[in-house]
């Protein structure tokens, strides 16, 4: 078993009536790579602002590689690098410069400002003004600061909010090599579904301060949940207010107008021939039918009775 990095131990956090973080404990192993994954409002960045140290928890502990933060600041601060939602910079440096800036914080030169300017493809930039960088160059500047030190845990929050699809995408690009090697165990907070399946091994659900579901996209999607999703819209009109509840082995759940629904599936085999003889017991007929697995989306849902964005 891989050690551990992170260790949050029974953690709140309250500002004035809101507790944002109740009584949340966690590990982070060396090389996992961690999603926090819940709506805005779950807690996310008040945990992991507490784990960066930079808010105090109202109890509980954190430990950094065996340590706690207080009395350890420096220690601590040479093996994380940090992206926050938003990154201010300097608009008149140009990206080199920013680049060297953050590096004499580790007095590290300008051979490691190359190596990071390749790593996160700004070859072509290093000489542009901040102030005219894309958001997309704008956030995987921020990323290759937090890569500085070569940090062995890397704390991102957030960092694809609002970025169109190709700036995302050349961000995870990013990340994905950096997994490959191993080295770093990252937390990532986000709620981007897509985000947090393709590039973390492990997930966290979160919701109103409270972690409510955690472990492997296997063990998340199939473990003691319905595994596939139905999905249809109704030809001939309303569905059914309530699913007739006697002996069916699933849920039917359905829009605001009643014409197109959804159904979560345990046993594919049997339950679908059920579900088909359900719908022809009550004159139903489909106009489109679709079946999939079950996804994170999905899984939020059955949690909480709301999608992620809501």
């Amino acid at each position: 078993m891989p050690e551990t990095v992170i260790e949050v131990r029974n953690v709140s956090k309250s500002f004035k009536s809101v507790q944002a973080v109740k009584g949340i404990s966690l590990d982070i192993r060396k090389g996992q790579f961690v999603a926090l994954l819940g709506p805005n409002g779950a807690g996310k960045t008040t945990l992991v602002e507490m784990i960066e140290g930079i808010q105090k928890p109202d109890s509980g502990e954190i430990h950094i590689m065996g340590k706690k933060w207080k009395g350890n600041e420096n220690e601590i601060h040479r093996i994380i690098g940090i992206s926050l939602q938003e990154t201010r910079f300097i608009d008149k440096l140009r990206v080199s410069e920013t680049l060297l800036l953050f590096a004499g914080f580790f007095d590290l030169g300008a051979e490691r400002v190359e190596e990071i300017i390749r790593i996160i493809g700004l070859e072509d930039k290093k000489s542009a003004y901040v102030v005219n960088l894309s958001g997309g160059q704008r956030q995987r500047l921020a990323l290759g600061i937090a890569l500085l030190n070569q940090p062995a845990i890397l704390l991102l929050d957030e960092p694809t909010t609002g970025l169109d699809p190709v700036a995302r995408r050349e961000i995870w690009d990013i990340l994905f090599k950096l997994k490959e090697k191993g080295e770093t165990s990252m937390i990532l907070t986000t709620h981007y579904m897509e985000e947090a399946e393709s590039l973390c091994e492990y997930i966290v659900i979160m919701d109103e301060g409270v972690i409510l579901r955690e472990g492997t996209m296997d063990q998340l999607l199939d473990e003691g949940s319905d595994g596939k999703v139905v999905e249809f819209t109704s030809d001939a009109g309303l569905l059914p207010a309530e699913p007739d509840p006697a002996g069916l082995p699933f849920h039917i759940r359905t829009n605001a107008t009643r014409d197109r629904g959804s159904v979560r599936l345990r046993n594919f085999d049997t339950d679908l021939p059920a579900f088909l003889d359900y719908l022809k017991s009550h004159n139903i007929s489909l106009r489109h039918l679709e079946c999939r697995r079950k996804t994170l989306d999905d899984l939020f849902v059955e949690l909480t009775g709301r999608a992620i964005n809501e």
